[in-house]
């Protein structure tokens, strides 16, 4: 509902004056004292993937986790052609 997103009226006419009224406008006041100002603070990657996406993905992103995703597919191919086919060759050439 967006009647309860909306903040009271803090400087309504209604609002002056009588004691009721100012208790209750104290306690809005009160409220918003306690609430923190400014920006909220950037919070801290705390795992391996999460620092590996502030690194590249954060506020400058690059093209580095597609270099590593070529590297790292390069690697497995190697590894697969090596299990699949050049370990049966190291001892024995065609």
């Amino acid at each position: 509902m967006v009647s309860s997103l909306v903040p009271p009226k803090v400087a309504s006419p209604n609002a002056i004056g009588g004691a009721a009224d100012a208790a209750r406008m104290q306690r809005v006041v009160s409220f918003y004292e306690k609430l923190p100002r400014g920006s909220a603070p950037e919070p801290k990657p705390s795992g391996l993937l999460q620092r590996y996406q502030f690194r590249y993905m954060g506020k400058n992103p690059s093209a580095m986790p597609l270099v590593h995703l070529i590297g790292g597919l390069m690697l497995f191919g190697y590894a697969q052609n090596y299990y699949f086919h050049l370990r049966h060759h190291k001892n024995n050439p065609h």
